[in-house]
């Protein structure tokens, strides 16, 4: 591999590593030979270098890199970049500058897959690594810098200069003189996954007799079509599907439903709130002119069924009110009414669901849901519940265990309220009906739990005098990150191929995150809201996802404020802008801010203040 060391000052850490089996160094510095000659040292260190076959090149400038390599010499395995500094008495904003000015060089001699390595003293990162962390505006904040040429930060460790065989730190405040590194830090750096281009997304599916073709919404453009559940793949919640399955088949006889459900419902929307459905138009399919212009066809197939669709027929128009499926539920409550079950078996159907929801950690615009199927004699149905909750229980303590060796508490709570102290998830299940218990999930930081599930019986209109129908949904989403200790819904839909490698044949472990301490940004959003109508604050936050390619994190009510004598009501939000998984620069922050006050001014109709 090819080794890159900039600013090296005696060049006594270059002529550490130059023994190095299979690594090539070409070690640098900004002085000249002459300048860099007279250091304590530097000679020495400089002819051991020579006598190995590395490099040593003079006058580089690290903000130039491109220009002192020939393009066949460029692709720089690792960069190494010890105790930067602008020299004398520069302060932080002047080196915050040199710093990112390094980080846009190294984007054009870095390999794809390289690292770029940074130490710096204590304090001067101004990440929660420095002990003590200096106050952000008094740091050389590196980890924001670099994301503005597309880094992020994905491991820090500490320097420890003693154990460089050789090294002798030089150069404080210019001089040959050495400084403090107790407490100093190597920041690695490695490249960013490109920021998503949202190409629209053209889905067919089959409706009755017909192919309909309509544009996927912007927000889910890249959740679409995944595969997350299919066979080969090795994402963890297929993994948890899949364990949770194999549990339940050793105390039932357990059918698996096809995973070809259809995608798209028709007419009402399954007694959920209007605002929380994603409402979908059909259109004609692309023309050859628009799929030249870049509109990419992704082609769903999903077929409709007499049961959940009775108003479509062969030959009949295509409805123009569809929205995409927010629960599996129409689905079971199809297979209850064709009584195509034997008591005692249970019916397991799984795929994505989709709802608009306000953002928060685990609100999630997109989920996979497992919902299990259980026809039990009369009487016995709460023997049946207990039954499957034990069961799911074993499961889920042996998949603890064997991810992170603490066993979390799983419980059985029953529903006597509106559930919305508990999350998101089980607040949103309120509107398919009535509940009869929530699957929690609790840890030592929150013991009474997250609700992961829910279980409910079916209406009284599918019940017979001889059976109950137990239905299950659980959240496989949110119990893939409670297992793998995952602390943000988005990772799950990384496109970055580091997730999916730390779950190599689908082994469930405890997740590293490959972008540490990611930077966050505040904006304030304020306007007038029209007169006379309900704010909805659910079209606000979903305009935020879709804006930002879901990099707002947080969305907070700051003021609610009515005029005087008009009676005109204003709001003033915090939007807080951070990525999980990529590099995210306070300019590209500060562009989605201005987008997203264009667009509730033309969405929402408010007046910007």
């Amino acid at each position: 591999r090819r080794v890159l060391l900039l600013g090296e000052g005696n060049f006594s850490f270059a002529a550490a590593l130059c023994g190095a089996r299979g690594t090539h160094v070409v070690a640098t510095c900004y002085e000249s030979e002459e300048e860099a000659a007279g250091r304590g040292g530097a000679a020495r260190s400089i002819g051991r270098l020579r006598d190995s076959g590395a490099e040593v090149v003079f006058s580089v400038d690290c903000t130039k890199l491109k220009e002192h390599f020939l393009p066949g010499k460029r692709e720089f395995d690792r960069i190494y970049f010890n105790f930067p500094h602008c020299g004398r008495k520069a302060g932080v904003v002047k080196n915050r500058q040199l710093l990112a000015r390094f980080f846009h060089s190294c984007a054009e001699v870095l390999a794809q897959d390289g690292e770029v390595h940074v130490a710096l003293c204590n304090g001067q990162g101004g990440t929660p690594a420095d002990q003590p962390r200096r106050e952000w505006h008094n740091s050389w904040q590196i980890v924001a810098v670099a994301a503005g040429a597309g880094f992020i930060l994905s491991d820090v460790h500490p320097f420890k200069a003693e154990n460089i065989d050789g090294y002798k730190c030089t150069g404080y405040r210019s001089q040959d003189k050495s400084f403090c590194v107790e407490g100093a830090l190597n920041h690695i750096f490695t490249r960013s996954t490109a920021p998503l281009c949202f190409t629209p997304v053209s889905c067919k599916t089959q409706l009755g007799s017909q192919k309909v073709s309509f544009q996927v919404p912007q927000v889910l453009v890249d959740k679409i079509n995944r595969g997350f559940l299919e066979v080969n793949s090795s994402h963890p919640v297929r993994t948890i599907k899949e364990k949770l399955s194999a549990g339940l088949s050793q105390a039932f006889p357990l059918q698996n439903i096809s995973s070809c459900l259809p995608l798209l419902h028709q007419g009402h929307s399954d007694g959920v709130c209007h605002s929380n459905v994603f409402w979908i138009t059909p259109e004609e399919a692309p023309s050859t002119e628009e799929m030249s212009q870049g509109v990419a066809d992704a082609v769903l197939f999903s077929h409709f069924g007499q049961d959940t669709d009775k108003n479509v027929q062969e030959g009949c128009p295509i409805p123009k009110q569809l929205y995409l499926r927010p629960s599996l539920l129409p689905h079971a409550q199809a297979i209850i009414k064709k009584r195509a079950f034997s008591p005692g078996t249970l019916q397991v159907l799984s795929g994505p669901v989709f709802r608009k929801c306000r953002i928060s950690p685990h609100s999630m615009p997109v989920f996979h849901e497992m919902l299990i199927v259980l026809a039990a004699s009369r009487g016995t149905e709460n023997s049946c519940i207990h039954m499957l909750v034990d069961n799911i229980k074993t499961t889920m303590n042996s998949l603890h265990q064997g991810v992170s060796g603490v066993k979390h508490s799983i419980s059985l709570q029953e529903a006597t309220s509106s559930g919305t102290e508990l999350n998101d998830f089980a607040a949103f299940e309120w509107q398919f009906g009535e509940i009869q218990h929530f699957l929690c999930v609790g840890t030592e930081a929150d013991p009474s739990g997250s609700c992961v599930g829910v279980i409910r019986t079916a209406p009284d209109e599918l019940k017979s005098c001889e059976l109950v129908v137990v239905l299950a949904s659980l959240n496989l989403d949110c119990l893939a990150m409670l297992l793998c200790g995952i602390s943000d819904w988005r990772m799950l839909w990384t496109l970055d191929r580091r997730f999916l490698r730390q779950f190599p044949e689908g082994e469930l472990r405890l997740f590293k995150s490959f972008s540490l301490y990611p930077p966050s940004y505040v904006h304030d959003v304020s306007f007038w809201v029209p007169d006379g109508e309900e704010f909805d604050e659910v079209a606000f936050h979903t305009l935020a996802r879709r804006v930002s390619g879901e990099m707002v994190v947080s969305i907070q009510l700051r003021d609610d404020f009515q005029q005087p004598g008009t009676g005109r009501r204003s709001l003033c939000y915090r939007v807080t802008f951070q990525s999980c998984d990529r590099a995210l620069g306070c300019r590209e922050a500060a562009e989605m801010q201005l987008h997203f006050r264009e667009e509730i001014q033309q969405h929402l109709g408010v007046t910007l203040r």
